[in-house]
């Protein structure tokens, strides 16, 4: 895990993400997907770092997706500090962020509060 790139404007885990090695996260400037992310627009027009820290409960963007917004949800619940904790132990116990290609452990949930659970323990 590369804690340092911590967690998506959106909620997606950076710091555990394989798809891009080249890549220094959300927060960088080289963000491939900078210009079209609708979640790193439309944080910084409100001039937040993070999508969880945000008053509004919103679908918009990635957080259509139950991974980013389960985390998303997660860090404004228990804070993003617990959330990458956990994430770390998970990882160390063999939960997968990414399994061929972008869907992992964490993204075959339909209900966030059943990801929630998941988060927090790491057992389905």
């Amino acid at each position: 895990m590369k804690r340092e790139l911590g967690i998506a404007r959106c909620g997606l885990a950076c710091c555990l993400c394989a798809e891009n090695t080249s890549c220094n996260g959300c927060k960088s400037e080289e963000c491939p997907d900078k210009d079209w992310c609708e979640n790193r627009k439309c944080s910084m027009e409100k001039g937040i770092s993070h999508c969880f820290l945000c008053e509004e409960d919103c679908r918009k963007g990635l957080l259509g997706k139950i991974k980013p917004y389960g985390f998303t949800v997660f860090a404004k619940r228990y804070g993003l500090e617990a959330l990458l904790d956990l994430l770390e132990e998970h990882e160390k116990n063999g939960v997968v962020y990414h399994r061929e290609g972008i869907l992992g452990d964490y993204d075959d949930f339909e209900e966030l509060e059943e990801l929630i659970s998941f988060i927090r323990s790491g057992k389905r």
